[in-house]
């Protein structure tokens, strides 16, 4: 019989047995996230089942991400939902105004996220936290509130897709690139209910916020989860951090089954574009940038590229530049701390210099909710995660995928552009 996979190994653990693909378990839950826009109906249900505990306060996180501050007299009611339900049981983590942040990089930030967890939240990116070994994946509003009232969930283990990336990325191209051009072999359903496993030796140049992209998307391909397994660079990224749990360190064993393995030779790839309407639209930036796309909104920010080495890429691009003067850029720090350490290097300075607008840490104009709602027929290219019909605003407004260098770009150029050329 073959060898287990991380993802196998991390419900085996769990079961106290060898535990395969296909196998339908019950178990503990380490951490469970809500957020502003889905926790109230999972409040709802808990205290409809006449729950009046947490089983697990400490492995429930209660992050307001997605209308904070409030935009809307809807979005505050909403809110106070899930303030209330934070006081009321006293809930150790809980971030609002007070410490801002995306809830997939606010968590990995504080420490809530070890290796070898299992973690679920009522949000369709929570498979971002893979990318520290864990086993991550979105799940219900309802399903989130049977965890916190019992600590535990049920899984199908899901089988594996074995990414294997080979080669130091070439000029300008990221984990953003990696993933599009994944979803693009896979399409948007080529990988339901499935884990997608990195692996490879371009791993080693890829640090984990290129790491946390990868992981992030992989539910634009259908997967259930995204997984990276624990290396030096993982070590590094929690090194100094004090852990909310012992890590469980896993890795796939060399004979593991996988029901498909893709290749992508990194060293060869270009910067990557999906066009609207889905993610798996793919365009090399050599075959975009012919079609003379007009943009009107660039942004940078998301769960996907808001983290610290995006606002470092996009900075460096726009530095002594001026955003187009038919285009607009909106530049969103994923937390607090990542907005801070942006300011401490002066990225603030250049970003206003270049004309760009920036807010607080915030979902923002990734999901058309708040700051940077696109209009009829409008079209924004965007580091986020997603390009449906009205994802950000407008049923007529179009919006195209791309890393945040091709993001940075596109805004002077007023255009899609070749950040190379920059």
């Amino acid at each position: 019989m073959n060898g287990l996979t991380i993802t196998e190994k991390i419900f085996s653990d769990r079961c106290g047995e060898a535990t395969r693909s296909g196998e339908i378990v019950r178990v503990k839950v380490d951490m469970t996230i809500g957020n502003d826009i889905t926790t109230p109906l999972s409040i709802r249900a808990f205290e409809s089942a006449d729950a009046t505990r947490l089983a697990n306060p400490e492995g429930f996180a209660l992050c307001m991400d997605h209308f904070i501050p409030a935009q809307s007299i809807n979005a505050a009611n909403q809110a106070r939902i899930s303030r209330d339900f934070a006081l009321k049981h006293n809930l150790p983590n809980f971030f609002d105004e007070k410490e801002m942040g995306i809830e997939h990089a606010l968590l990995p930030e504080k420490g809530l996220i070890v290796p070898g967890d299992i973690i679920i939240g009522a949000d369709s990116h929570t498979c971002t936290h893979g990318a520290l070994g864990a086993f991550a994946t979105g799940m219900g509003s309802t399903d989130l509130a049977y965890t916190m009232a019992t600590g535990k969930n049920w899984f199908k283990v899901p089988a594996s897709i074995k990414i294997e990336l080979r080669g130091k990325p070439a000029k300008c191209v990221y984990g953003k690139d990696i993933i599009l051009e994944t979803i693009a072999r896979l399409g948007v359903s080529g990988a339901t209910y499935k884990a997608l496993e990195f692996v490879g030796d371009s791993l080693e140049r890829l640090g984990m916020d290129d790491r946390f992209s990868l992981c992030n998307m992989a539910i634009e391909a259908g997967a259930k989860s995204g997984i990276i397994a624990y290396d030096k660079i993982t070590e590094a990224f929690l090194g100094g951090k004090k852990l909310a749990r012992k890590p469980k360190i896993f890795a796939s064993d060399a004979d593991a089954f996988y029901e498909q393995t893709i290749t992508i030779d990194a060293d060869q790839m270009e910067p990557i574009v999906a066009f609207p309407f889905l993610p798996d639209n793919k365009r090399t930036i050599s075959e975009a940038v012919k079609e003379r796309v007009k943009i009107d909104q660039a942004f940078i920010g998301s769960c996907t590229n808001g983290r610290i080495s995006d606002l470092r890429i996009a900075a460096n691009i726009l530095k002594g530049r001026k955003v187009a003067r038919h285009s607009r850029l909106i530049v969103t720090p994923a937390t607090q701390k990542i907005a801070l350490q942006a300011q401490k290097e002066g990225l603030y300075e250049i970003f206003a210099e270049a004309g760009a607008a920036v807010s607080n840490p915030t979902c923002g104009a990734c999901l058309g909710g708040y700051m940077g709602i696109l209009g009829d027929n409008e079209r924004c290219i965007s580091a986020s995660n997603r390009n449906f019909v009205g994802r950000m605003g407008a049923k007529t407004s179009e919006v195209y995928l791309a890393n945040t260098a091709v993001v940075a770009a596109s805004a002077i150029a007023g255009e899609i552009a070749d950040p190379r050329e920059f």
